[in-house]
């Protein structure tokens, strides 16, 4: 699981006034700190914990107590018994008339009326069919199951602060190109000017001129628009107070080329993967556990009880076996292992098919980083000649051998040529983001 820097003084506390100035990691540690999902995720991983902690308690014995006291309107046992039926006819000879006649009266019984019963107990099982170590490897495994949807969903916030970076970064770097620009047909309208006044060109070159200006307003203005919404949309993301700030970045140079890793032994270390191999797991613990509800099970007990009955205190320690044979389950308990194991094969099925689908998509992430990375060689290359086109037409323009829609264009493909390194730029390192998570980096 990554580890989860929090920037109190260089990403949370922004300067009231001056503009911080933030790296890339910096501004993903500070979303990871401040995202919704990553919390949520923290918790899962904390419930998770004392899940299995919960099912840990299984292992040791269930102790229970009781207390009941009652007292009724009369006694739950009554009896009405006449002396002469129960006592032997040879002693009733001995007593005299009066008490043999007495015999003959029948006597009401009346026992527990009232009373107290309390007691104590242990319950240690034996043996329950593997459902104890079962539960408790499924506990364990949901706990990790945690932890790899919290790094999910690390790399998703990551993944969605980097695209918003790079797209930032895209849009800073044509504002560059916008001012260095503007600089450009500032000289130019002022040689125009003066070449107009010389009456040595016509005012419709002026035109030209101020018309790509207004062009080129326009569009600065399309990028500051678009940039202060970038810019609150990652301020938001990050925690960050203060949505007035720089980033730190290079993008003068050509970046070195990614290396290619092997993909047969990167797709073990995948989130995906290691999600689909807990699933085969769970599935075949759940089998197991379907064939243990099937089996005996046994549990040893003691306790320890007190009553009084019968009017006096009464009490007795007792040790027990208890056995549980599930007889008639075993009917609708078959067809539930059965189920369990369609459910394994098919999880089994479910990984392998999943496994090729990473591969390939490996593999597609890694041929757009290739194809992204000849398109910017090719943008810094085109570069290097829209300059030189540039400036071959400016100096035609001023000996008089070419127009100035010819300078404009060629001002033009040279804006476009600095847009499309600064796209391709961005778009280079969006796949190699992409790539990088593929592969589980």
């Amino acid at each position: 699981m990554r580890k989860i820097i929090i920037l109190i003084l260089s990403v949370v506390c922004c300067h009231p006034v001056t503009a911080q100035t933030y790296t890339l990691e910096q501004l993903k540690d500070s979303a990871l700190y401040h995202n919704i999902q990553i919390r949520s995720a923290l918790h899962d991983i904390e419930a998770a914990r004392q899940q299995r902690k919960e099912a840990f308690t299984k292992y040791f014995p269930d102790i229970s107590g009781i207390g009941f006291w009652f007292n009724t309107n009369h006694g739950m046992a009554k009896a009405n018994i006449t002396p002469s039926e129960v006592i032997p006819p040879a002693f009733a000879q001995l007593l005299p008339a009066e008490g043999a006649a007495m015999l003959a009266n029948p006597i009401q019984l009346s026992m527990m009326k009232n009373g107290t019963i309390a007691g104590i107990s242990a319950l240690q099982p034996v043996f329950a069919g593997g459902q104890i170590i079962y539960g408790n490897k499924l506990a364990r495994m949901g706990e990790d199951v945690s932890r790899l949807q919290l790094h999910r969903s690390e790399n998703e916030v990551e993944k969605m602060v980097e695209q918003y970076f790079w797209q930032l970064v895209s849009l800073k770097e044509k504002v560059k190109t916008i001012e260095a620009v503007e600089e450009m047909l500032a000289d130019i309208h002022k040689d125009v000017s003066v070449a107009v006044d010389a009456g040595v060109v016509m005012r419709n070159d002026l035109l030209q001129v101020q018309l790509r200006q207004n062009e080129t307003e326009s569009t600065r203005l399309e990028l500051m628009a678009n940039i202060s919404f970038l810019q609150r949309i990652l301020a938001q993301c990050c925690g960050l107070q203060n949505a007035s700030f720089e980033l730190a970045y290079q993008t003068d140079e050509l970046p070195s080329i990614a290396i290619r890793q092997d993909h047969e032994q990167a797709l073990p270390h995948t989130v995906e993967y290691q999600l689909l191999d807990k699933q085969v797991e769970a599935a075949g613990i759940q089998k197991k556990m379907a064939v243990g509800q099937n089996l005996p099970t046994v549990a040893l007990g003691g306790g320890y009880d007190y009553h009084n009955l019968l009017g006096n205190d009464y009490n007795f320690g007792m040790m027990f076996v208890t056995v549980s044979v599930p007889i008639s389950g075993w009917w609708g308990g078959s067809h539930a292992i059965k189920r369990k194991n369609i459910e394994y094969r098919k999880a089994v099925n479910q990984m392998a098919d999943h496994s090729e689908m990473l591969k390939i998509k490996m593999q597609k992430a890694w041929d757009d980083v290739n194809t992204s990375y000849r398109q910017l060689e090719i943008a810094h290359r085109s570069i290097e000649q829209a300059q030189e086109n540039l400036r071959l037409n400016r100096d035609y323009y001023k000996a008089g051998i070419s127009k100035m829609s010819d300078l404009l264009e060629a001002q033009l493909l040279y804006q476009q040529a600095c847009d499309k390194r600064a796209d391709t730029y961005a778009d280079y390192q969006n796949k190699l983001l992409e790539y990088r998570l593929s592969v589980g980096q």
